[in-house]
């Protein structure tokens, strides 16, 4: 046997239909694409209605949201700030010690525990934390919030237009 005798099994390997080469046989002419239009012209991109409002665009659950009211807080747990061992804990005590980020929002969550009494200063509590803040002797002060008024959450901001 030699190079020149090697084949792949009959059938294994099909030839590409060629179209669009002259009005004779099948495949000539329009190539299969049918008569005129866009697709008959170029390619259509996935999801393209013809200028209508795609239907991943209509629905809005595919869109998602994005909340223009929504407050973010950089959240400190009780077990943290023991560790830490601060007489008084503060954002920028807190910053200071590298536990959150510059011109963060503090909120204090209640897990872990507190040897001694703290005083505490952050924008927002959890209820668990507040308690145990307070029976551990210490004070949970709550700082204002920077932002002036936040429209209520039902929306009753959008009809006084």
């Amino acid at each position: 046997m030699k190079i020149h005798d090697l084949a792949p099994a009959p059938g294994s390997n099909k030839r590409r239909k060629r179209v669009g080469r002259g009005i004779g046989g099948t495949g000539g002419k329009t190539a299969g694409r049918g008569s005129k239009g866009q697709r008959a012209r170029n390619t259509v991109r996935l999801g393209f209605e013809g200028g209508q409002m795609p239907l991943t665009q209509r629905v809005p659950k595919l869109r998602g949201f994005n909340n223009p009211f929504r407050v973010e807080y950089q959240a400190i747990n009780l077990d943290t700030i023991s560790e830490a061992g601060l007489a008084e804990v503060s954002p920028e005590t807190l910053y200071a010690n590298g536990l959150i980020s510059k011109g963060a929002l503090v909120k204090v969550l209640g897990r872990g525990t507190l040897d001694k009494a703290v005083t505490v200063r952050a924008h927002a509590y959890s209820a668990s934390a507040k308690t145990a803040i307070e029976a551990a002797g210490g004070t949970a002060v709550e700082l204002p919030s920077p932002f002036r008024v936040r429209p209520a959450a039902n929306g009753s901001a959008h009809q006084n237009r």
